[in-house]
């Protein structure tokens, strides 16, 4: 038994016709009696109480109806569902992001193909640069939010925004009532950054900032997540550059100013090229009118 006898089977029990179902599934008459008869003779069960008027469903046979109207529905839906899963309609798609972009462009590049694509599972990890790169490259992501760290031959990358660094510091720092904060005022300054091997993108702008007026900075602490460096400045154990996107919610002892001729991250997406998810398509497309809106 498989759904073709299901097929037959139930063009008959909606019917109640043999000339009309044999129609239905354009066969003969003979030859279509000849299927219902197989398939009973398959169940060991009378389906039917036939004479040369009437054909009648019996009790075996109306639970039998029932029973292949939800088979058939169900593999109408799957084959309906493996169609759209291969257009990149429905599915899953794996979308890293860095934590800062959580405050920028994420929520609404997630809004928007959510409401694009309703039918595809958006599964959301937060990571840092670097483990994007590695995830990206090894396919357990999809698709990624990250810095734009250069030449990425393997990977298609649309620019989202262009992000300056800003200082944070205690509103006690004596540099809060700088007017100009540049590479010279922060010199002897102890600096919290995150390692290179964490974002090497956002640690080489900050290094070159410094090393572009001669100036080494006086790197104290290596925290890995962008929430931990705030946090440690609130402590008082130093100041930190970074993404102005995450300036907007620092805690109340807190404030950000801006830095003279500030370093600027490009955010991208990226995707490999080489993607088989045909659900990342609409994602990199509605990237491009993030990029048309924002740039």
């Amino acid at each position: 038994m498989d759904t073709r006898h299901m097929r037959y089977f139930m063009a008959l029990a909606e019917t109640l016709h043999f000339g009309r179902a044999a129609e239905r599934m354009n066969m003969s008459q003979p030859a279509f009696s000849r299927r219902i008869a197989m398939i009973e003779h398959t169940l060991g069960v009378k389906l039917f109480e036939r004479n040369s008027r009437n054909v009648a469903l019996t009790p075996a046979g109306k639970h039998f109806m029932k029973d292949c109207r939800n088979v058939l529905g169900q593999f109408e839906n799957a084959c309906r569902d493996v169609r759209l899963v291969a257009s990149g309609i429905k599915g899953e798609m794996r979308f890293g992001f860095m934590m800062h972009a959580a405050h920028s462009v994420v929520p609404q590049l997630v809004q928007l193909y959510a409401e694009a694509r309703p039918d595809v599972r958006l599964v959301l990890d937060e990571r840092t640069p670097t483990e994007i790169d590695e995830m990206l490259v090894a396919g357990t992501l999809d698709a990624a939010v990250t810095f734009d760290c250069g030449y990425a031959p393997h990977l298609q990358t649309v620019l989202l925004a262009r992000e300056r660094l800003r200082i944070i510091m205690r509103k006690a720092h004596p540099l809060a009532t700088v007017g100009q904060i540049g590479p010279e005022e922060l010199h002897g300054e102890k600096i919290i950054a995150a390692p290179a091997a964490t974002a090497p993108a956002l640690r080489s702008a900050i290094n070159s900032y410094f090393s572009a007026r001669g100036i080494v900075p006086h790197v104290v602490l290596e925290p890995r997540l962008q929430h931990t460096i705030i946090q440690l400045v609130a402590k008082g154990l130093g100041v930190a550059l970074i993404p102005a996107s995450l300036c907007t919610e620092l805690g109340a002892g807190l404030m950000s100013r801006a830095l003279t001729d500030a370093p600027q991250l490009n955010v991208v997406l990226r995707a490999p090229i080489t993607t088989k998810n045909p659900a990342v398509s609409t994602f990199m497309e509605i990237g491009k009118s993030i990029q048309r809106a924002s740039l």
